[in-house]
């Protein structure tokens, strides 16, 4: 793609991201500049290269413009950036903000993939990657779907769709990120529909709407899980920090929200004055698709969906009272999509579960289960959904360095009182000393009633930890391994590991 059409392209839909000259305006005009063909676009000088366009932009720790000369040598032909770079032997252009420029930059590039899928997002604090995993196995039904979650990336077509494969097609980017860079979501958005995908579910994060990551995102359909304190020390406020997920409603025509989550009136409030469409579900009367008697049973959950008289039983092999509104929210956006409550209803029964989500590790003789919970109400969810009919619970937790401090404290407490056992340990630490984090989980935990070598360990090094609550387990108890779930890195201060907690745990088990 050319440079003059690539600018032309956000000078026409989005000129303030490029703040010069008159909208509509591709800069460089239709001089030399303009027809250099650009190949690639990044935001990391070391994916610079040749045929790249590198935009520079300021972070909390670093600072791109310091690597223009390299991302030159590198073989970029243009850059973009915020401050002046004298003597840099590139076409540049100064913007306002560079985050804020490059999805433009990206969408563009890629040809707006966004604008020929459906897109479908899913954000709350607590169920987005279960609920969008649920969602992508009910559109499969009858769509090719993409699926962006935290938890994997996929392109699947539905069984016997002419000559698609059945099986997924799986992406891989590295990094814990709920929402992938602006870059990362216009490709992966992009090979989806070139896949031949009409619909695209995307897990969609605080962060990313707040980083900018998802600015040139066309949604269609928007669904609200719940909202609950988490990223705390990002937004610096829940006030903020609610504004960054109403993002969703107010860009998405129609919205389903959790009735049932107190915060519920604040993103109809902010889809209404958007002009966008509400749909409910939830226990609440009020609700378009209604969930009734949920019970669990050996293996899953059993409940109800209602909408006006027409009423189906569902069985979902997936443990957790709470799953029932994950599958509900999937249900209501699915249907919306064409696909009835019955056949949803049926196509749950087979539900193949997610990645470390409540993920079964063993039965015998102790039940254990991986399971993403980081913030105090899902680990207490959690601790609630496997506490056995008999027997105990042992839990695996931690807290994450450079992440909001204040929930350490509640999820220790949260531990203590869910749980038997708890042994507190590593959830990457990053830069932080490991002892300062333990020293807040085992606040909370004190503060609860805990008390220190009977209700709480702490053992730093988490798969000794692991090896501590399986060795401390006996038959009929529950050991919950909670925090890591899906990821596959652990961060320490001076190393980034490989890491597979369920793989790990069967290692451990097997002796």
């Amino acid at each position: 793609m050319r440079l003059g059409e690539l600018l032309g392209d956000v000078a026409r839909r989005a000129p303030a991201v490029l703040g010069q000259g008159t909208p509509g305006e591709a800069p460089f005009g239709g001089g030399p500049h303009a027809r250099i063909e650009v190949s690639a676009i990044a935001h990391d000088h070391r994916e610079v290269a040749p045929g790249t366009l590198f935009v520079a932009r300021r972070g909390e720790r670093h600072d791109a413009h310091d690597h223009l000369v390299e991302a030159a040598e590198r073989g970029a032909v243009a850059a973009i950036g915020e401050r002046e770079a004298p003597g840099l032997q590139l076409p540049y252009l100064v913007v306002p903000d560079a985050r804020r420029a490059l999805p433009h930059l990206a969408a563009a590039f890629y040809a707006h993939p966004s604008e020929r899928l459906r897109v479908i997002g899913v954000t709350g604090t607590d169920g987005k990657t279960t609920t969008s995993y649920l969602l992508h196995w009910l559109l499969a039904l009858r769509f090719t779907t993409g699926l962006v979650s935290t938890a994997g990336i996929r392109l699947g077509a539905p069984e016997g769709a002419g000559d698609q494969p059945a099986d997924d097609r799986v992406f891989q980017l590295a990094g814990h990120f709920t929402t992938p860079e602006a870059t990362d979501v216009q490709r992966l958005l992009s090979a989806f529909a070139t896949g031949g995908a009409s619909h695209a579910v995307l897990e969609s994060s605080s962060h990313g709407f707040s980083l900018n990551r998802l600015d040139a995102v066309a949604y269609d359909v928007g669904i609200v899980t719940n909202l609950s304190s988490e990223h705390l020390d990002h937004h610096g406020s829940m006030a903020e920090y609610l504004a960054a997920k109403a993002t969703l409603v107010e860009r998405a025509r129609l919205s389903h929200l959790n009735l049932d989550d107190p915060h519920h009136p604040a993103f109809a409030a902010a889809a209404r004055a958007a002009g966008n469409t509400l749909r409910g579900y939830g226990e609440s009367p009020g609700a378009d698709l209604r969930i009734g008697a949920v019970s669990d049973v050996r293996g899953g959950l059993r409940f109800t969906l209602a909408r006006g008289d027409a009423e189906v039983e569902v069985q979902l092999p997936m443990i957790g009272r709470y799953n029932a509104w994950n599958a509900a929210a999937a249900v209501a956006a699915a249907s919306e999509e064409g696909i009835g409550i019955e056949e949803a209803a049926a196509r749950l029964a087979l539900f193949p579960g997610v990645p470390g989500r409540m993920q079964l590790i063993a039965a015998e003789p102790f039940t254990v289960v991986v399971d993403f919970a980081h913030t105090a109400p899902a680990l207490a969810k959690a601790l609630a959904a496997v506490r056995p009919a008999v027997g105990r619970v042992v839990v695996v937790i931690g807290a994450a360095g450079e992440r909001d401090p204040g929930k350490r404290a509640p999820l220790g407490a949260a531990a203590v009182r869910g749980a038997d056992l708890v042994v507190f340990t590593e959830e990457d630490s990053r830069s932080e000393p490991f002892a300062a984090i333990a020293d807040e989980l085992v606040r909370g935990a004190q503060d609860a009633g805990g008390r220190r070598g009977s209700d709480f360990v702490v053992v730093a090094e988490r798969e000794r930890a692991i090896a501590t609550a399986l060795a401390a387990a006996r038959e009929g108890d529950v050991v919950l391994l909670a925090g890591k779930g899906h990821e596959r890195t652990l961060e320490r201060a001076d190393q980034v590991i490989d890491w597979d907690e369920a793989a790990l745990t069967r290692r451990l088990l097997d002796g």
